[in-house]
């Protein structure tokens, strides 16, 4: 797995003028291939009276599904230029839907490229990116009568507490960057004089 990756902080939509072309480019972050595929569906519903709706899309922490459309204009003009810029900025997980009304004036192959490049590139800087970093899922088992201090001690270190659930002994579910897990166990047994339960989990991606 990767150790991180880049997706757009939120979905959004930004627009550019090219020799009298409107380009709006629509980015949205997307979980799984059916998430982009959905997004691009809403989008050219949207805009069916556009000229072209092309899309690209980056799926997996290590880009393992990528995909993208020229929707009629030249082949590799649209599409690739997009996705080329997603994976430029290390974006994963991630759709983009450039829509174009023609102006009246053709571009070129060239001017294509850097239209629908520049599209993205421009939106990804508008609308932002943020950084998700693998971390070790863990639970931490802990009485009642340490779990307050030992919850709020988690929360001012800077832990991600993920979840507490109270029934015979207190259960807090935190996220661990990997390298910490070691050092974060003599933490907690100094934290809790050696009265606290750790059980190290799967892992997952939360924001770094």
């Amino acid at each position: 797995m990767q150790d991180e990756y880049r997706t757009v902080a939120r979905a959004g939509v930004h627009e550019t003028e090219v020799n009298r072309s409107r380009f709006l480019c629509s980015l949205a972050p997307a979980a799984t291939e059916q998430e982009a595929q959905d997004f691009i569906a809403a989008i050219r519903k949207e805009h069916a009276d556009a000229s072209h709706n092309c899309w690209a899309y980056v799926i997996g922490a290590d880009a393992s599904v990528q995909k993208a459309s020229d929707d009629g204009e030249p082949g590799g003009t649209a599409g690739v230029p997009m996705l080329q810029m997603l994976l430029r900025r290390d974006m994963r997980y991630v759709v983009a839907v450039v829509t174009r009304y023609f102006g009246g004036v053709k571009l070129g192959a060239g001017g294509l490229i850097r239209a629908y490049g520049g599209a993205v590139g421009e939106a990804l800087d508008t609308l932002g990116t943020r950084t998700r970093r693998r971390f070790r899922l863990a639970t931490v088992t802990v009485d009642h009568q340490r779990a307050g201090k030992l919850e709020n001690d988690l929360r001012t270190t800077g832990r991600e507490v993920r979840d507490v659930r109270y029934g015979e002994a207190v259960t807090i579910e935190i996220a661990l960057p990997d390298a910490d897990v070691e050092a974060f166990r003599g933490w907690l047994a100094d934290a809790t004089a050696g009265t606290a339960g750790f059980e190290p989990g799967g892992e997952a991606y939360g924001d770094a």
